[in-house]
């Protein structure tokens, strides 16, 4: 049996995150070669891992960063706050995007889950690579990001037509538009059928219920009806909610009045919005 020193137990916990009882059976295990006591934590780790696999994973961070003409966002969830802002996590982060522009990654990938089972064996909670994205930002144009403080809220905006101060500082408005009232929809167009029939009949039963309303003509109901739709409508979807820093006119008339200021034709690219866990 080989002698199992503390400069080894400490020198493989520094290597490994696993506990100094955990690191001084795994050398035993190992008859004292640290290789195969990392690899007995590992294995270790990994079955805890699993047994953690249903847990929820309601807290984490979504990160953003914006290099040449594109833009790469990551969301990771984890169990706790503790660890969200564990600064291990944070930086798992910054490598989960690294990788992501190196290997022009859209979508979550193999290499992400790996690199994150690093961390979450070594911390043993549940964790997850929920999201991924590249976005390319067009030639004449406009990005921003935000983030917002709490790492929860993340956004992107393009808009194509310009690249004046005056455009960028705008699609960095919208950014926070985004964050702050977090629309379900972009345009109009994008509301689905079976949504606005839904709603629709939300808006029947409540006028049904409403005898002052439901004693009214028929003609005057629809109106009414019609009515709570639209303005439903220009509640959730992006373009047509009243802009977080002009409560005078809306985002689609906002995008207008930039374009005069500035002497050109603007349009939205693509729009981000990413809340954590949604």
């Amino acid at each position: 049996m080989a002698e199992i020193k503390a400069a080894d137990v400490k020198a493989l916990r520094e290597s490994t995150g696993a506990g100094m009882m955990e690191c001084k059976k795994a050398l035993v295990e190992a008859n004292g070669d640290p290789a195969e006591a990392a690899k007995i934590l590992k294995e270790k780790g990994l079955a805890a891992v699993a047994k953690r696999a249903e847990r929820a994973t309601s807290e984490g961070r979504i990160f953003v960063r914006t290099t040449g003409n594109k833009i790469g966002i990551v969301e990771v969830t984890c169990e706790t706050d503790f660890v969200a802002n564990n600064s291990d996590f944070v930086a798992l982060g910054e490598k989960l995007l690294d990788i992501t522009f190196s290997k022009g990654y859209t979508q979550v990938e193999q290499e992400h889950k790996d690199l994150l089972l690093e961390l979450a064996t070594k911390i043993r909670e549940n964790m997850a690579v929920t999201k991924v994205a590249l976005i390319d930002i067009p030639e004449n144009a406009a990005a921003a990001t935000y983030v917002h403080s709490d790492h929860k809220t993340a956004s992107a905006v393009i808009v194509k037509g310009s690249t004046a101060d005056a455009v960028k500082q705008f699609a960095y408005d919208c950014c926070l538009h985004l964050a702050a009232f977090t629309p379900a929809y972009i345009t109009q167009k994008d509301v689905p059928q079976a949504y606005i029939d839904e709603q629709t009949e939300i808006f029947k039963a409540q006028m049904d219920a409403d005898e002052k309303v439901s004693s009214k003509p028929e003609n005057v109901k629809q109106g009414i009806l019609q009515g709570k739709i639209k303005k439903h409508l220009a509640e959730i979807c992006f373009v047509d909610q009243m802009f977080v820093k002009d409560d005078k006119v809306t985002v689609a008339n906002k995008i207008q009045q930039i374009g005069k200021e500035v002497g050109a034709t603007l349009e939205f690219g693509q729009i981000t919005l990413y809340v954590l866990g949604k």
